[in-house]
């Protein structure tokens, strides 16, 4: 009966163990916020690493060199015919005029479903700016100067507060699989087309649901 009350006991202790390593996480490794009456651009020429899930990452010198590429369909400010769409489910985004289907791409969204569902409005398009949140102790702090092309959405569920949006990403290249803790991670280049193209009332509808296997 002692062995019996002892393994079960184990069993347990190891169950909670499991269970907190993949609960604690997605409870207390938040996004960073933000102060919507405080934003603007930041960028640090001299920043030569960021930290991204307690790691040490490179900074490429080059974050902007894609401002001047060749940019997706009308870029002129006048089309508000726009709208973007996410499918977390797939991984990809795809950006429309009208009917007419100009870009897709796989991208990266947040990690233990943190990237919010709904149709969104952007609010505000940053060339590059600061970010900064998760856990040091959780082993998911991150720290990344110079984040390119960025643009923070918002809805009534979803305060601007809460600092989600669209951006470039130089810390990983797992596009097509949850990386973030919620933004939605796009490679640098696509992310500066998507950056030109999009009006500020351009619409952003996400939807659908990661399955991990």
């Amino acid at each position: 009966m002692k062995v019996y009350k002892f393994v079960t006991v184990l069993f347990l202790l190891l169950a909670l163990a499991i269970v907190s390593e993949l609960y604690w996480p997605q409870v207390f490794s938040r996004q960073g916020k933000v102060d919507p009456n405080n934003m603007y651009e930041e960028y640090d020429g001299k920043a030569l690493t960021g930290v991204f899930n307690n790691e040490q990452v490179k900074i490429p010198t080059d974050l902007l060199a894609e401002e001047n590429t060749k940019v997706l369909g009308d870029t002129s400010g006048t089309n508000t015919n726009k709208k973007i769409e996410v499918n977390l489910t797939t991984q990809q985004l795809f950006a429309y005029e009208g009917d007419k289907l100009i870009y897709t791409d796989l991208v990266s969204s947040g990690l233990w479903d943190r990237t919010p569902t709904g149709i969104f409005k952007i609010w505000i398009k940053l060339r590059s700016t600061k970010m900064e949140g998760g856990s040091k102790d959780l082993g998911t702090y991150y720290y990344l100067p110079n984040v390119p092309w960025v643009m923070f959405f918002y809805n009534d569920k979803t305060p601007r507060e809460d600092g989600f949006s669209l951006h470039g990403t130089y810390w990983h290249h797992n596009f097509g699989h949850p990386m973030s803790h919620g933004c939605i991670n796009l490679s640098i280049p696509d992310a500066a087309q998507l950056y030109a193209w999009a009006n500020m009332d351009t619409p952003i509808n996400i939807y659908g649901k990661y399955i991990y296997r």
